[in-house]
């Protein structure tokens, strides 16, 4: 929520629920949580798996935008 702030009108940021959305891991391939994706044109151009810092964070997102 707060990375979505930050980088509100620059980015969207949304979250997938998989218990409610059961069909989303086998789409995407996901095989751990937390697992990040960035999109462009609707399709994935990167993923991450697993936490990282808000920095490192904030540094994948600078360098996929």
């Amino acid at each position: 929520d707060e990375i979505a702030g930050q980088y509100e009108g620059a980015v969207k940021v949304a979250k997938v629920n998989i218990d409610q959305n059961p069909h989303a891991p086998t789409r995407y391939g996901v095989r751990g949580i937390p697992t990040f994706m960035m999109f462009k044109g609707g399709q994935v151009v990167d993923t991450r798996v697993g936490g990282m810092p808000k920095a490192q964070f904030s540094e994948w997102i600078e360098a996929n935008k």
